[in-house]
């Protein structure tokens, strides 16, 4: 965060200052929606949640060491009183690139967003000082609070943008114009608020690559048709990577080592160089080559990104995130969030995980997935079966039941149960599981399997 008074502030954002005795008090950290994690210096912007209304906390962030509330109306504490203080935090994120001006780097897609955000900040930081969406504040909200985290320091801005809805992006790349923009997948995240399909959602995402400038980088997943359609979209440079022989950065000779990581040798217009992962699953390569083709834009050599991506490690929690317990149990926690294709993925890579082990699926719905929710949830049923999982526990009523029926009505053998809620799952997991056990643990995020796989996670009593 660049310095600034609260009378700076103030400006910048049409606001009133009320209860403050010094309207030259310097803010000098980052701002907070979530007064526990207000640090001394900083901001606190209060905000109206569905549950809580960040002005009761008011008082709280003061004591925390908040300089002052950007509020809504007067808190009886030090406070910058505006009409909207999300539109507020997003025109003080704006002032401050303006004033330190780093390279912007906008991501999106329907799966991976997270982990690719991981990967490339990890290896831009080797390169430069580097500020990353902190875990997924990808948001109208989020993006600003990632945005005010930077300094004069900062080269790289590493910004996820998320998109439940049209015109989503459009606002935060107006908040944040990228000089990159990257566009990993389209899928069915969200497909219930954007349309009825995968053409709908890519109309959503390519607002991305529309914001950039004739001298930015559209960087497209060249294997899937969706995101090679938003090329006549966008007036920037296009990058193409992908396992595609058209790809410009492209993955060869992929295979997978041991312990489920992926290997493959990386190569790009300046070179190539082998590259093995320190995560699970072959779908990881594609994230890979997508943060390989961002910094292939801003001009690091191939060496460079091979290296940072060697060294990467997984950063994010409730992300394919393995814990071994001491009586060889493994628990894969992917409960962060859950769609057709995030599953599928992460039921696979459990499986060349877990080689000759017995596995078990704690599986949840999955969110917004309209009226092909029920058919997506059997398919993935029958791919439980398929992968000859030895359990599944389908948690919840409705889409989970056709999960569950899907699985049982197979031939392969799975043993099926049925829990109506998160407690049940972890009840029904804890007495059926045996040393030597994989259980992989996924739901979307409303679901609250986190909770599970941490529970599970945990060393035995």
């Amino acid at each position: 965060m660049i310095p600034m008074t609260l009378n700076e502030i103030a400006q910048v954002v049409g606001a009133r200052l009320h209860d403050v005795r010094d309207p030259r008090a310097l803010v000098t950290a980052p701002s907070a929606v979530d007064s526990r994690e207000v640090v001394p210096g900083g901001l606190f912007a209060a905000t109206a949640g569905a549950r809580v209304d960040g002005h009761d906390y008011a008082a709280r962030a003061i004591a925390g060491g908040a300089v002052a509330v950007l509020a809504a109306r007067p808190v009886g504490v030090p406070a910058l009183v505006v009409e909207d203080v999300q539109l507020a935090l997003g025109l003080l994120a704006r002032q401050l690139l303006e004033h330190i001006g780093p390279t912007v780097i906008g991501l999106t897609g329907s799966v991976g967003k997270t982990t690719t955000k991981d990967l490339l900040a990890q290896v831009l930081e080797r390169h430069a000082a580097t500020v990353a969406t902190d875990r997924s504040f990808n948001n109208e909200l989020g993006l600003p609070l990632t945005v005010l985290r930077a300094d004069a320091g900062t080269r790289y801005l590493v910004l996820e943008m998320g998109a439940g809805r049209k015109g989503d992006l459009t606002y935060l790349t107006g908040l944040a114009p990228p000089q990159v923009g990257l566009v990993l997948n389209v899928g069915t995240a969200h497909v219930e608020r954007m349309g009825s399909g995968p053409a709908d959602v890519a109309e959503v995402k390519g607002e991305l690559v529309e914001a950039l400038a004739p001298d930015g980088f559209a960087l497209l997943n060249a294997d899937d048709p969706y995101v090679m359609g938003m090329a006549g979209r966008t007036r920037a440079r296009i990058l193409l990577y992908g396992r595609s022989a058209q790809a410009q950065v492209r993955a060869e000779a992929v295979r997978v080592a041991g312990r489920a990581r992926t290997a493959f040798e990386l190569v790009t217009p300046a070179g190539r160089a082998p590259v093995e992962l320190d995560l699970i699953g072959e779908h990881q390569v594609s994230n890979a080559l997508a943060a390989a083709a961002a910094a292939t834009a801003l001009g690091l050599g191939v060496a460079e990104i091979a290296d940072g991506l060697n060294a990467a490690r997984r950063r994010s929690a409730g992300r394919l995130e393995i814990v071994e317990r001491p009586d060889g149990i493994t628990v894969v926690d992917d409960a962060y969030n859950a769609n057709p294709e995030s599953m599928r993925a992460g039921l696979r890579a459990v499986k060349a995980l877990a080689g000759t082990r017995r596995t078990v699926a704690v599986l949840g719905a999955m969110g917004q997935q309209g009226d092909a929710s029920r058919a997506r949830h059997a398919e993935i049923g029958r791919l439980v079966a398929d992968l000859h999982f030895d359990v599944l526990i389908a948690v919840g009523t409705g889409d989970p039941l056709a999960m569950a029926e899907a699985a049982e009505s197979s031939d392969r053998g799975v043993a099926v149960h049925a829990v109506e809620d998160v407690a049940g799952a972890l009840r029904l997991a804890t007495a059926l599981l045996e040393p030597g056990d994989v259980v992989f643990v996924k739901a979307s995020s409303e679901i609250g399997l986190g909770v599970c796989a941490r529970a599970l996670a945990a060393p035995p009593s």
